[in-house]
């Protein structure tokens, strides 16, 4: 693609970087087959093609974005399909990157949306504040009339587990002859609505042989990059490097359990590539981060079965934030079927499921549209439960299905000696339960 930029442009680096990913395009169009959105509205201005002309004028232009240019750039997922797709290398999610926080600065979107990006911002990568809210939704909120805007956040809340208040420990001893340490990063969202998943992951890695340090009190940033919000992500990075780095002699690996966040870690170098104070720090961080199942798929990792349940069939759904952004995909399904799980593929698993991070608080009705197709795709695979690698892609996913939904942690965590899910252990009734029925 030929670009426009000037030489003063140019001096900018994160605009020689954005003139070096729009060269790569060729115009092929082949990112438009597999992006979720195109396939729902058929615009061009909604696929990654079209996309990619809007943010070359945005950031050769200088100048403030319409709302339609915000519209559709808001549209994006950033599941990221296009970039397993391209077979011109192009990086499309340091493209859409670079222009979100110009959307945000140059105001391109009315008042009740930024409004209601900047609530999200402020609450979801705060666990206290997170919590408080959720005490605030249940005895409050749902007796009172909120704007349309809110309305999904409202029926995100009702979705709670009861015990989304008990905080993990800070540290967990092995419980099996001794390997190592690693650090187990808590998440924002995950400690309020997935906490059944922290302690899995902390128990497998105990009968790996691993002590566990919890980082409870920190965003990786990616809530706060996503929305456009770049000062307050990147000085989330920067404290995460700091103190993390600290750590970093005993642990043999920062161990990530929600694949959203795994993403956002593993391009901490990208992201603070034109901070040199921090560059020592990243580079030692960068190659620790591993989601859970890219470590326990590693030599000597994982704990033998000891009670793997005959015949149970397990979809083993995999988030494009792992498929795509982290290119793992084989290793959940993998380990799945080394503890006696029967492994069924999901069906187009190349389609996002319309989670997203804050998209289906923000975009509810594509989002809800993709979530009913994933749903009924997943239904009709014939399998007893869905295993996924994302806390918000399961819930996303049981707003529309029946089945149980786990994280694969949690099947191997059970077969291994742990206890039974609570998604199975009360059949199709999860604690995940629909919020649209």
């Amino acid at each position: 693609m030929q670009t426009h930029f000037t030489p003063a442009q140019l001096a900018d680096p994160d605009l020689q970087s954005a003139d070096a990913i729009l060269r790569r395009c060729v115009h092929c169009g082949f990112c438009n087959a597999t992006c979720p959105t195109y396939q729902i509205t058929g615009d061009e201005l909604d696929g990654p093609r079209g996309r990619i002309y809007l943010i070359k004028g945005l950031l050769e232009g200088d100048g403030a974005a319409s709302n339609k240019v915000a519209g559709h750039l808001d549209r994006c997922l950033s599941c990221l399909a296009c970039m397993t797709t391209c077979p011109s290398g192009v990086n499309y999610m340091h493209l859409i990157d670079q222009a979100r926080p110009r959307i945000v600065n140059h105001a391109g979107r009315d008042w009740p949306a930024r409004w209601q990006r900047g609530l999200l911002a402020r609450l979801l990568p705060h666990v206290a504040r997170f919590r408080l809210l959720l005490v605030i939704a249940r005895h409050v909120i749902k007796y009172i009339p909120l704007p349309l805007r809110l309305r999904p956040l409202r029926e995100l809340l009702q979705t709670a587990p009861p015990d989304a208040a008990t905080p993990l420990a800070a540290h967990h001893p092995a419980t099996a002859p001794r390997r190592g340490a690693v650090a187990l990063l808590a998440g924002c969202v995950q400690q309020v609505f997935g906490s059944e998943i922290n302690l899995a992951t902390v128990r497998l890695l105990n009968r790996a042989g691993y002590d566990v340090d919890v980082i409870k009190d920190a965003c990786c940033g990616a809530i706060a990059h996503h929305l456009g919000h770049e000062s307050n992500a990147l000085a989330q990075i920067r404290t995460n490097a700091t103190r993390w780095s600290e750590g970093a002699g005993r642990w043999q690996a920062i161990i990530v359990n929600a694949s959203g966040c795994g993403t956002m870690l593993k391009d901490y170098a990208y992201l603070l590539r034109n901070d040199p104070g921090c560059a020592a720090a990243v580079a030692t961080l960068v190659p620790l981060f591993k989601d859970i199942s890219e470590f326990m798929a590693m030599d000597g990792n994982l704990p033998p079965a000891t009670a793997a349940p005959a015949g149970l069939r397990i979809i083993s759904q995999a988030p494009c934030s792992l498929r795509h952004g982290q290119l793992v995909s084989e290793q959940p399904r993998q380990l799945l079927q080394e503890h006696g799980f029967i492994v069924i593929a999901a069906p187009n698993d190349n389609t996002c499921c319309g989670s997203a991070g804050t998209y289906n608080l923000l975009q509810p009705e594509l989002a809800e549209t993709l979530g009913r197709n994933k749903a009924a795709a997943l239904d009709a695979a014939g399998g007893d439960v869905i295993a996924s690698g994302n806390l918000g892609c399961m819930m996303q996913i049981g707003r529309f299905s029946n089945l149980p939904r786990v994280h694969t942690v949690q099947l191997l965590d059970w077969a291994s000696g742990g206890p039974r899910p609570s998604a199975i252990a009360n059949g199709r009734q999860t604690r995940y339960s629909r919020v649209n029925d």
